[in-house]
């Protein structure tokens, strides 16, 4: 009977090989799939944000809707919440976040829609209370 000199075998290797570069790749799908839905929460929380800040703070004060928003006009809201997770600040091409006001006069609007441009579900939308 010939004894085994404790090394492994190229077919054991091979396996290990195998099984290491599996759970790699289901760790790293696994790991994006945890970014995109921590980006679409954090994209539909600054909207809320926005969104209460306008209905609670903003109207009840000025009985309108501003033409633009931003740090300034809606202080209650941290000023990161204005850009999006990429970086892109709310207003600017590309960015995931959208204020859109309708029937303005004079800067002041009597409704709007906040919109959020998310990964992995359908955009997340807000409108005005008051119409």
């Amino acid at each position: 009977m010939k004894k085994r000199s404790g090394g492994f075998t190229v077919i054991e290797l091979i396996l290990i090989i195998v099984v290491l570069g599996v759970a790699s790749i289901i760790f790293f799908v696994q790991k994006n799939n945890i970014e995109v839905i921590a980006r679409d929460n954090a994209e539909k929380t600054a909207i809320n944000a926005m969104y209460y800040s306008l209905e609670e703070v903003f109207y009840p004060t000025n009985k309108y809707y501003p033409q633009t928003i931003n740090s300034d006009n809606l202080s209650s809201v941290d000023p990161a919440l204005f850009k999006d997770p990429s970086g892109v600040k709310l207003g600017t091409a590309g960015s995931a976040y959208t204020y859109s006001p309708t029937n303005c006069s004079d800067s002041k609007c009597k409704s709007y829609t906040l919109k959020a441009t998310l990964t992995n579900e359908a955009d997340y939308a807000k409108n005005s209370r008051n119409k």
